[in-house]
């Protein structure tokens, strides 16, 4: 590919990404993409070969701007982790449980202010197409989240770090999915998260102690 289509790709995922930060996911047909980024109607089918590749392309950046608040959290330069055994780097005097908390809020953070990109990002049928490895785009953030949880300790039960940051997860996903769509202000009359992230803290790493 030369520069001059590089540029052109890398302008229409930009156009997708300031359209879904200002419009979220319903303005990202290959028209308006196409009309923001400069470009004929015809474009990015010269470079994405269909509208879900080029969806797929857009939330990459999703996953890469996360990583990188995930990662300016942890103190890490870069998004490599080893996969989970709580070796990433040595220790470097943090409390672990701290660690975990600040990349919760980190994950909620980014669900509230980047509403659309975070839908786009956990489309099921963009995981499930499998354009440009964007399951696997997300692995270095979870194994990021499996290690600072392999840090904790003691844990209660004996689930390996991996399965306690899976459930952990889950319940994050949640909450950010709820508080998103206004149902958790309604249940539990607030805007504050805090509660129930200390509560999910504690469910699945313990109580902390005080």
């Amino acid at each position: 590919m030369s520069e001059h289509d590089e540029g052109l790709q890398a302008r229409l995922v930009a156009a997708g990404v300031e359209l879904v930060a200002g419009r979220g996911v319903e303005a990202l047909s290959l028209r308006e993409i196409a009309r923001s980024a400069g470009v004929s109607h015809g474009a990015p089918r010269r470079y994405f070969p269909t509208h879900l590749s080029l969806l797929s392309a857009i939330a990459r950046e999703g996953f890469a701007d996360l990583a990188r608040r995930a990662a300016a959290v942890t103190g890490e330069v870069t998004g490599e982790v080893t996969g989970g055994d709580g070796k990433d780097g040595g220790d470097d005097g943090e409390d672990p449980r701290a660690r975990v908390a600040a990349l919760c809020r980190v994950y909620l953070d980014f669900a509230r202010t980047d509403a659309g990109m975070f839908e786009l990002m956990f489309r099921h049928d963009l995981l499930k197409s499998g354009h440009l490895g964007l399951r696997e785009t997300s692995l270095p953030l979870f194994g990021r989240f499996v290690d600072a949880v392999a840090r904790v300790r003691p844990r209660p039960g004996d689930a390996p770090p991996q399965v306690v940051a899976t459930a952990l997860w889950t319940n994050l996903h949640g909450i950010a999915q709820l508080w998103g769509w206004g149902s958790l202000q309604l249940a539990t009359g607030t805007d504050d998260v805090e509660p129930l992230l200390r509560t999910v803290l504690d469910a699945h790493l313990g109580r902390e102690s005080r």
